[in-house]
């Protein structure tokens, strides 16, 4: 059966099948096997079609990644170490342990280091889930527990620095029993917390 043209613009249950079929080969190959070849193969799509959509490998991986990161939603514990904590806990560390998301995340940073191009790519996510993320220090500011002159962007940085290094380091069992502890020195390093 002859597959229709999907076209410069994005279908999206085709984008669905095709993000489904960069899945199911990043799952089945991982990262060594994971090309836009073996993804097209998958999907029975054309590259061109993907490669219009997706730029590089880098870029589709990322969507693969999104697509679990976007289902989970930000801790609302009632104060900023608890968000923090479990922000920490469970948003990064927990995320990434043991499955496939944490084995794209790291080969996204490693891709990022050698290709400009993943590079604009990630810095672009990064700052956009910075962005989402400081909501949580916002929160804070609103409750009264740190003032309204906080960084909230690099508290945030503080704390995902702390998961990235654990990440690219494979250690991140260990690091989830260190989480309230790391974050406790954070929040002493912000004038005025009152936790």
């Amino acid at each position: 059966m002859a597959r229709r043209s999907i076209g410069a613009r994005r279908n999206p249950a085709s984008q669905e099948a095709i993000l489904d079929a960069a899945e199911a080969v990043l799952r089945e190959a991982g990262i060594a096997g994971f090309s836009i070849e073996a993804v097209a193969r998958r999907a029975r799509a054309g590259k061109p079609t993907i490669y219009r959509w997706w730029p590089h490998r880098t870029a589709l991986m990322l969507d693969v990644y999104k697509r679990f990161k976007n289902s989970r939603s930000f801790p609302d514990t009632g104060t900023l170490r608890g968000d923090l904590v479990s922000f920490l806990e469970h948003h990064l560390l927990g995320f990434w342990k043991g499955n496939l998301c944490g084995t794209v995340y790291r080969a996204l940073v490693a891709e990022a280091q050698t290709d400009p191009e993943a590079a604009k790519v990630l810095i672009a996510y990064q700052a956009e889930r910075k962005a989402f993320s400081a909501r949580i220090v916002d929160r804070a500011k609103a409750r009264g527990e740190v003032p309204e002159a906080t960084d909230s962007a690099l508290l945030v940085d503080l704390v995902v620095s702390y998961a990235w290094h654990q990440l690219l380091l494979d250690q991140l069992e260990e690091a989830m029993t260190h989480a309230p502890a790391v974050v406790d020195v954070i929040l002493g390093g912000v004038p005025g917390y009152r936790g």
